[in-house]
């Protein structure tokens, strides 16, 4: 992982935030004013004391009365205006970022996306998004102007009486430092923070997901001691890092009675015999004075501590961000722009591996499909006709050897061309907490209604949208229909859309067989029309195809259709005789 300093952060960020650029000019440019009205009230209380009360003199006393007012008063319109600019052009930062953040989940490879769990991704869109957004409101642009209040009040300190402002410094070098200190341990911590809360939440994601097997093999113990063990972990780092936050706290906190005790020891003399002697009695003013500029130096202090700690957490959220960020996105763009697909596709010499260092799933593959024909591709778990299959639609990339699409190279082609020609049904059916009918159309414009409902018409989808209702928003996942429904729906999904050439990963594998021969005969019109390729292990689906590919260890052994297959002995006719009705 690639360290960034929090300025080579920010100007990445820059980008996203330039477009209310105008609300972070303002609230730098009031910053000071803000800064200016704090700074000079306790000068003012000076003059008040020493030239009017003291002395027991009216004359001017209302004058310099009204002008704190008004200090007092600008300051709070002042800090009102920048804190509302600094949160309202900061969130909208935040919003640009979570939707690139998510833009670029939809973009990742699926190599990487299946490499990480989803909980990872979730942390990284909503905690760490969240975290940053805190910083933005109420760290950024306030650390700025504590720092110019720390400035601003040391000046003014110096410019009233350097001797006791020197006095006051003597514990500043042990303060700065420890400060610099802590700050780079809770810039760790912080990291650690993140990702533990990161392992937590995929931990989370996954074991809900899987909740029911876990709740059949009475393994929900096991499953509450790792997590456990995760949380733990994630509680350790956050109760480390309080501690450090506390004790800035503490040493801020410390180190401003301990200058207060300074400043009146060395008002009384006390402090002679080092040399610290002031040359003449002080005020009563000046003493009110820096006891004021002494709250205005060790407040922002105090509340720096705070808001570094802040800053930290956006800091090392914003690392997590941009590491996900930097993991390269498919441009669906790039390459040659198909308009549509006719289902030509030849394959010649094709390896694939999923890892640079690991061993090659496809192994030689020789493959061609021609328009308007039916493959089926069958063979034992793990020989390889999903990576297949998943190599044509652009979900895994780096093949070698030569894969053509009416004669144009795979990795040449943009894939959005590409994707708009192909229509896919998996094992597991993928529905959304969505309506109905977005399931079907996906929001697609061009899929009108006529067309949806002739689809499932067509694979007697017709009838769970008679019971549902086309506009009936489907629980998490789907819960609301059976396996067999979801497949159903699915594969209504792909007829509604325009893909010339259809992959069929099982997708009759939950479907009981009264229900796959309804669909049986308004597949056959479809496949008539279309380049299909079906990755089954029913016989009954298999026989219909024109040609059969037999995959076993990442190669095609044999390739022909079910009759010279059958009487040919060899590896398919030896699963026909394991089993009448599947194919293993």
């Amino acid at each position: 992982m690639r360290k960034r300093s929090d300025l080579n952060a920010l100007r990445r960020l820059w980008p996203l935030m330039r477009r209310d650029s105008w609300a972070f000019v303002l609230a730098l440019i009031l910053t000071p004013m803000a800064a200016a009205l704090n700074l000079a009230q306790p000068y003012l209380v000076k003059r008040i004391i020493d030239e009017h009360v003291t002395p027991g003199l009216i004359e001017g006393l209302s004058t310099l009365a009204l002008v704190y007012l008004a200090t007092l008063v600008g300051a709070y319109i002042v800090e009102g205006i920048y804190v509302l600019a600094m949160a309202w052009a900061g969130q909208r930062t935040i919003i640009r970022l979570r939707a690139e953040v998510y833009q670029r989940l939809l973009s990742l490879p699926r190599s990487f996306l299946e490499s990480q769990p989803a909980g990872r991704f979730m942390t990284r869109s909503t905690s760490d998004v969240d975290a940053l957004g805190e910083a933005f409101s109420m760290g950024l642009i306030a650390i700025i102007l504590d720092l110019l209040m720390i400035g601003g009040t040391l000046m003014a300190m110096f410019w009233l009486d350097f001797r006791m402002t020197l006095v006051l410094l003597l514990f500043s070098p042990i303060l700065l430092g420890l400060l610099n200190f802590m700050r780079k341990k809770l810039r760790r911590l912080y990291l650690e923070i993140r990702e533990a809360l990161a392992a937590v939440n995929a931990f989370l994601s996954e074991r809900v997901d899987g909740v029911e097997t876990l709740q059949l093999f009475n393994a929900e113990e096991e499953a509450a001691g790792r997590f456990e063990g995760l949380n733990r972990h994630f509680r350790n780092a956050t109760t480390t890092s309080n501690i450090y936050d506390a004790v800035i706290y503490a040493a801020v906190d410390g180190a401003s009675a301990i200058s207060v005790a300074l400043m009146l020891w060395y008002g009384a003399g006390f402090l002679a015999p080092l040399g610290l002697a002031p040359k003449e009695a002080i005020s009563a003013g000046l003493l009110l004075a820096f006891l004021q500029y002494l709250n205005r130096l060790f407040k922002p202090l105090r509340e720096l501590s705070a808001k570094i700690a802040m800053i930290q957490r956006g800091s090392a959220a914003l690392e997590k961000i941009f590491d996900l960020l930097d993991h390269e996105g498919v441009d669906l763009e790039r390459g040659e722009a198909l308009s549509g697909i006719e289902g030509n596709i030849v394959m010649k010499d094709v390896f694939f591996r999923y890892r640079k260092e690991g061993p090659d799933i496809l192994k030689g593959i020789n493959l061609q499909i021609r328009p308007k024909e039916t493959v089926a591709l069958v063979g034992s778990t793990g020989s390889g006709k999903t990576t297949l299959t998943r190599l044509l639609d652009g979900s895994y990339s780096g093949y070698r050897g030569s894969i053509r699409v009416d004669g144009h190279e795979l990795r040449e082609l943009a894939l959005r061309g590409l994707r708009s020609g192909i229509s896919g049904v998996h094992q597991d059916p993928q529905l959304f907490s969505e309506s109905l009918d977005f399931n079907l159309r996906l929001d697609h414009p061009e899929i009108s209604e006529d067309r949806r409902d002739q689809a499932a018409a067509l694979v007697h989808a017709d009838g769970i949208a008679a019971t549902l209702g086309w506009e009936s928003v489907l629980r998490e996942r789907g819960h609301d229909v059976s396996v067999g429904e979801a497949q159903l729906l699915s594969l209504c999904r792909a007829m509604a859309h325009f893909g010339e050439l259809i992959i069929l990963d099982e997708a009759t594998a939950s479907i009981d067989s009264m229900t796959e021969k309804l669909i049986q005969d308004a597949l056959e019109k479809v496949f008539s029309r279309r380049t299909v390729i079906v990755i089954a292990h029913r016989l009954s689906t298999v026989r219909k195809a024109d040609r059969i590919a037999v995959m076993e260890g990442g190669m095609i052994v044999e390739f022909g259709d079910h009759q010279s297959l059958a009487e040919a002995g060899g590896v398919y006719a030896a699963m026909l005789r394991s089993g009448e009705e599947l194919l293993t």
